[in-house]
């Protein structure tokens, strides 16, 4: 384990720490145990500011001129470096956000591979010639366009995967040749702390990228209605992000706002893959990720039957320190989410719903919990849980639950399990999310494809490709020959 007990971390700009007369000092808490496991200086208003005009600066300078073969060299020497210290990431993503140490090595391994899909494309960002002389008059006429980086992105980001969703938004944005000033969450300053170190070794330019450690009602405003501000790029929820676009003005904005995923297993599914893939698709990191599966779907012919398998499954998860290798379920983030999950399972139950299995709850530690006789206003259903708890749903036909999924004000990812690929389309199409999946869980993402929902679940998609596209402008260069 790292010894990170005197870890104290403040923000950074041009790679030195920022030190401020009258220092607000924050404990970064253990979600399992308590225990303080760092401490960070918060920034004010005036270090955002300054750290905006350091990306600013830099670039005009720097970055907007550097080359694509070295911003690709960067971003993988970034990747190395990353693969080399898996652990020592892993670790502090086990202390600061209750992540278990299976699942840490996993964001690292998904992180390290965002880095090299954007060393990639970093050197495939290109442009068009324009046929001018398709119009009349366009004769003895070349039209090109050009893709070119935007400026000064504001990245802000949420504790549930501190690493790879910061990265989902930084690595785009550097093979772009953009600079950005990264906010984290709160709750998870120190991996962030440790990334910007890791850039600044592999070579990114001081001021690229500058890390702002605060309180949102403190630096939010500065960091989303400063001028030299062209892009945000925001995954958190919807309330926060709805605000956040009113104030933007005439931004950029790519929001990630959250979800409450259905899957849909239909009778000619496979009933058997389907129960243990949505195991982890829905309890994984406590449930506490964006496309987790929340609203399982299964046709009243293999209800039973999926049921049967799903909770004895469930049951035979480990719940503990995240720490110890067996764990497969560690804490929520906080005790504080952890007790305002319980008690919506608690009003559920008090409303008609049946507990399958689960719904205990220790300190910040909540059971695995299955919930069956569910009713569609129930906030289990229609809210976001971010909590490991799912709910199973009987259904009769297609164009019912076709319904019944897109009953939600969300959109962002759904689950399809079907051998029959005409109607696996069919559904595909009529589900109103961002994404679908076919015999795979809502909660499955690679980070080579476009990711992002509808309606309350957001706008603008992720994926290294499509970020870079919304991370540059489209400029037309026309010549006029003699």
């Amino acid at each position: 384990m790292i010894d990170v007990d005197l870890m104290h971390v403040t923000s950074l700009i041009e790679g030195n720490p920022v030190k401020q007369i009258e220092e607000k000092v924050m404990n970064v808490i253990s979600p399992f145990n308590g225990e303080v496991v760092g401490k960070v200086s918060l920034a004010s208003k005036e270090v955002a500011e300054n750290a905006i005009e350091s990306a600013y600066q830099t670039f005009h300078q720097t970055m907007k001129k550097m080359p694509a073969y070295q911003r690709a060299d960067i971003l993988r020497k970034t990747a190395d470096l990353l693969e080399e210290k898996t652990e020592e990431f892993a670790q502090i993503l086990v202390l600061e956000a209750g992540k278990p140490i299976r699942d840490g090595r996993g964001e690292v391994g998904r992180a390290v591979q965002v880095l090299r899909f954007a060393a990639d494309e970093a050197k495939k960002i290109e442009g068009e010639l324009v046929p001018m002389d398709a119009a009349v008059g366009g004769e003895n006429r070349i039209g090109m366009v050009r893709r070119l980086p935007i400026g000064v992105i504001s990245a802000i980001t949420p504790f549930n995967f501190p690493l790879n969703l910061a990265l989902h938004k930084l690595a785009p944005a550097f093979a772009a040749g953009n600079t950005v000033v990264l906010k984290p969450a709160g709750k998870t300053p120190l991996s962030a702390y440790m990334l910007v170190k890791l850039f600044e070794e592999a070579g990114l330019p001081k001021g690229a990228l500058n890390l702002v450690i605060g309180n949102g009602s403190e630096i939010g405003d500065v960091l989303v209605t400063d001028s030299r501000i062209s892009k945000i790029t925001f995954t958190g929820s919807p309330a926060v992000g709805i605000n956040l676009r009113q104030k933007a003005g005439l931004k950029k904005v790519t929001l990630e706002l959250g979800s409450n995923s259905p899957n849909i297993v239909f009778e000619d599914g496979d009933v058997k893959a389907a129960a243990a893939g949505l195991v982890r698709g829905a309890f994984a990191f406590s449930g506490q990720v964006c496309i987790s599966a929340q609203r399982i779907y299964v046709q009243r012919g293999v209800y039973q039957e999926f049921l049967d398998q799903y909770i004895s499954a469930v049951k035979a998860l480990t719940l503990g320190d995240p720490a110890d290798e067996s764990t497969d379920i560690g804490p929520m983030i906080s005790e504080k989410e952890a007790i305002r999950a319980h008690s919506w399972i608690q009003e559920a139950v008090k409303a008609g719903a049946r507990l399958a299995t689960g719904g205990n709850r220790e300190g910040a530690l909540l059971e695995p919990t299955i919930l069956v006789n569910v009713k569609p206003d129930m906030k289990v259903v229609c809210e976001e849980t971010f909590a490991p708890i799912v709910s199973v749903i009987p259904f009769e036909t297609e164009e019912e639950v076709i319904e019944m999924a897109n009953d939600s004000v969300f959109g962002l990812q759904a689950g399809v399990f079907t051998n029959d690929i005409n109607r696996a389309m069919r559904v595909a199409e009529g589900l109103e999310t961002g994404g679908v999946w076919i015999n795979e869980t809502s909660t499955y993402r690679q980070d080579n494809y476009p990711y992002g929902g509808v309606k309350l679940s957001g706008v603008g998609k992720e994926g290294v490709k499509y970020a870079i596209e919304d991370m540059t402008e489209i400029k037309f260069v026309g010549i006029k020959l003699s």
